[in-house]
């Protein structure tokens, strides 16, 4: 699918909700598309929405060796509500191997280079290899989380991945989401009611302070300025995955 025919597909979507433009896609990509799903309250909407459209969702979480028991929970209660098995992507051993004796086990904390390093070889890469069979993915990113995602759109071609991406909560607000949560009573990480508003890896995430922004909790110990990322989103091509670690 071309950049031309994403942009039909988005203008015929414009006015749906995300329910429709879910269904939109399914037609459209049939089994190659799947939704990355990092348990967090975004996408247990979406996986969700997902199950009541088809029996068989392809839904997969990258499982990067440092997740808190808490999601682990939260992927076991979500396979028995919906009677589904959602994908684990494991790194590469041997990359995580390398990076490990080479800089050792913390060394995320070290620099945000070093940090990117970590989040490119367990992040980046494992979702690299499981979007080559497909032409599109479906996050949960939306405008609010952060300033760097202010621009996210709900239907756009993701050069960095070389796939359509679609993102159907993007103008969705924290209180729509948890309202959705809430009606459907779906099961969500236990880490929210702890005052966790974005969870990762356990050792990069804390509960944010109020007042502070959803972000917050994510590599606190790095400066806020030009919003903080992982490398698995490339917004308006700010963010460039590492290579050189």
């Amino acid at each position: 699918m071309d950049e031309r025919t994403v942009k039909e597909l988005a203008q015929r979507t414009a006015k749906a909700s995300p329910q429709e433009l879910l269904d939109a896609v399914l037609e459209t990509f049939g089994r190659r598309v799947a939704l990355a799903t990092s348990l967090g309250a975004e996408d247990q909407v979406l996986t969700d929405m997902l199950c009541r459209l088809t029996k068989r969702p392809q839904i997969f979480t990258l499982d990067t060796g440092r997740l808190p028991q808490q999601t682990y929970d939260t992927i076991e209660a979500t396979n028995l509500r919906y009677h589904i098995r959602i994908e684990m992507i494991f790194p590469d051993t041997t990359d995580v191997e390398a990076l490990t004796t080479e800089h050792g086990p913390n060394s995320f904390c070290q620099s945000v280079t070093a940090r990117e390093n970590c989040c490119y070889v367990r992040k980046v890469l494992p979702l690299r290899r499981r979007l080559s069979g497909l032409e599109a993915w479906i996050t949960g990113l939306r405008r609010e989380q952060s300033p760097a995602r202010g621009g996210v759109e709900r239907i756009a071609w993701d050069e960095a991945n070389g796939r359509v991406k679609v993102c159907p909560l993007a103008d969705w607000t924290t209180e729509q989401v948890w309202q959705y949560i809430r009606d459907n009573k779906v099961p969500y990480n236990p880490l929210h009611d702890q005052g966790y508003a974005s969870i990762g890896c356990a050792c990069c995430t804390r509960p944010v302070k109020p007042g502070e922004d959803i972000r917050a909790g994510r590599w606190w110990w790095e400066a806020p300025a030009g919003g903080k990322e992982c490398g698995l989103h490339v917004i308006d091509g700010k963010l460039v995955p590492r290579k050189d670690w």
